[in-house]
Parts: structure tokens; C-alpha cells; sequence
């Protein structure tokens, strides 16, 4: 009976293709662009210059993650990394840990915004993020009229490979051991599975829910901080389109766009270096960038496609 319902069950909805078409496809990306580009991409000094490019993406990529594995969506990201960084670069000035401190607490309230009116006034994730991202957006454009945000004149000496890999890893090390060891990643499961049961096996979902919204948002304050010291000043375009890229290397990485169970934490790092691989290799094939635009969003549509249920039309989970 077993093997019948495994026969019965459609190829690409088989776990162990799901799991493998990621990883399938990165490494499909990694050897088109080797032979594309004649191995220029995979030098030592655009590999640092990739990786160097990287950072605030897989920070930013973690707050969502977690969102999105609780069937959530937040596109408001792009527009708080900037505002954030706003006041990363306008604090330190005085006093560079108060301005990361305060950059990470920004983050925090803009996503109990984004949680209360998720939460308690029952408006979805979507409408919620898509509002907020076009008010600090604004705030953003207001705060940079007259000119950038400078940071203090060496904030950029923290702009360094060992300091930035060194953040980076912390921060992925300290999520990844909260969401696979803690109830943490079952609880965001089980609401992204269904909140009605999730209720019915004891999980606090609204507190829950709450929670991860302002995590987000304080992750995104760290992603921030790195983001001010590769600059060291703020204009109107920071953080732009970042949701977009957010959601786009989720989604490359195998993450099912409605969560659930089937959620893996490889979805963040390899889905922001297959991203990342991708748009370095179509602008090393001098690719103009409205070309660019179309080739990702075929892909998007692809993986999208690829984690569909047929029958439905939603997600499997």
C-alpha cells in the first residue's frame, strides 16, 4: 500500500526531488557561468568582491525566513534596512555602539508594527509590509532630501572581510541553533501548516507571531549596520528593491513561499548565493539590466512553478 502512494504521488512532488532541484540548480548556475564568462567570475578578487556583496542579503534573508515559515510575507524590508540605516550613521557620530543598539531597536518596532496590525487587527501580511514599505520608504527620501547621512568619519574601518564574514556567520550560527534546537522552528512550522491546529497543540500563536515580526525587524537592523559601513553615509536608494531580492533568493533556495514543514535553513544561504552568482554573472556577460530584470523574473516564475501544487495552485507545504 505504501509504495502505491508513493507511485501515486507526481515526480516533482516527490520530497527527495524537492530537496535536491536547489541544490541541482546552484550548482547548474555555478558551471553555466564557468563556461559563460571563461572562469573570470571564480577569480580571487570577484569571488571577495561577490562575497563582499553578500552579507546584507543573507543577514536580511534570515528575518524573512522566519516570516515566511510561519506563512508570512514582508516586503518592507528594502525600506526599514534604510531607515535603520539612517540612524546607524546618524548615531554614530556619537557613539557607534548606541547606533547599532539603536538601529537594531528601530527594526524592532517598525516590525511590531508590522505584527500588531498583522495580529490584531487580522489585515495580511502582505497589505501590512506593502503599506510600511512605502511610508519609510518616504521617511527615508525625507530624512536624505538636502543630502546623505554621513556616519562617522571611520565607521568604515569596520568594513573589513574578517570583520564582516565574522559577523555574518554569527548571526546565521545563532539562527540556525535557535530555529533547529529551540521549539522555536516547530512552533513557526506548525502556524505555517495550519494556525487553527497549531492552536489546538498549545502554540501561543499571536504572541508567536508577534515575536518573529519584531526579530525580523532587529535582524534587519544588524543587516543595517553592515550595510552603513560599506558606505559610511545613507542616501534615498538604500535598501531599494532588497525585498524583491529577499524574496527572489528564498525562493531559489527551495523555500516554499507559504512555509510549513518543509521549510529547510540551507534555503537561506543557498538561495542568497545562487542569487547573488546569478545577477554577478548576467552583468559580467554585460547584460543590460532591464534584460536582467526579465531573466530573474522567468526564474522566479520557474521556482515558483516547481513548488506549486498542479492540483491547487497553493504551496505545498
Amino acid at each position: 500500500m505504501e509504495n502505491a502512494k508513493k507511485l501515486n504521488v507526481p515526480f516533482m512532488e516527490r520530497p527527495i526531488i524537492r530537496n535536491v532541484m536547489p541544490f541541482a540548480g546552484f550548482i547548474f548556475i555555478v558551471v553555466l557561468f564557468a563556461i559563460l564568462t571563461g572562469g573570470q567570475l571564480y577569480t580571487a578578487g570577484n569571488l571577495k568582491l561577490l562575497l563582499s556583496q553578500s552579507y546584507v542579503l543573507l543577514i536580511a534573508c534570515v528575518g524573512v525566513f522566519m516570516v515566511m515559515t510561519m506563512g508570512g510575507l514582508d516586503f518592507s524590508q528594502g525600506s526599514m534596512l534604510g531607515i535603520c540605516s539612517v540612524v546607524v550613521c546618524f548615531l554614530s557620530n556619537y557613539n557607534i555602539v548606541l547606533a547599532v543598539l539603536c538601529g537594531v531597536i528601530t527594526g524592532g518596532v517598525i516590525g511590531l508594527v508590522n505584527g500588531f496590525f498583522n495580529v490584531k487587527r487580522k489585515i495580511t501580511s502582505f497589505i501590512v509590509t506593502i503599506c510600511n514599505m512605502y511610508l519609510l520608504r518616504g521617511m527615508v527620501a525625507y530624512a536624505t532630501t538636502k543630502s546623505p547621512v554621513y556616519g562617522v568619519s571611520n565607521i568604515t574601518s569596520f568594513n573589513t572581510m574578517s570583520f564582516n564574514l565574522a559577523f555574518t556567520l554569527l548571526i546565521l550560527a545563532v539562527a540556525f541553533t535557535v530555529f533547529q534546537y529551540t521549539g522555536l522552528g516547530n512552533r513557526l512550522k506548525a502556524i505555517g501548516a495550519g494556525e487553527t491546529a497549531a492552536r489546538f497543540a498549545g502554540v501561543r500563536v499571536e504572541r508567536t507571531k508577534m515575536l518573529v515580526y519584531m526579530a525580523a525587524g532587529m535582524i534587519t537592523g544588524l543587516a543595517a549596520f553592515i550595510n552603513s559601513i560599506k558606505v559610511g553615509s545613507v542616501t534615498s536608494t538604500a535598501g531599494n528593491q532588497l525585498e524583491t531580492q529577499i524574496m527572489i533568493a528564498l525562493v531559489l533556495g527551495g523555500m516554499p513561499v507559504n512555509g510549513g514543514a518543509k521549510v529547510k535553513f540551507y534555503n537561506i544561504i543557498l538561495g542568497a548565493l545562487t542569487y547573488k552568482i546569478l545577477t554577478a554573472g548576467l552583468v559580467m556577460l554585460g547584460i543590460e539590466p532591464k534584460t536582467q530584470q526579465l531573466i530573474m523574473g522567468i526564474v522566479f516564475l520557474i521556482m515558483v512553478g516547481v513548488f506549486a501544487d498542479r492540483e491547487t495552485g497553493m504551496i505545498v507545504k
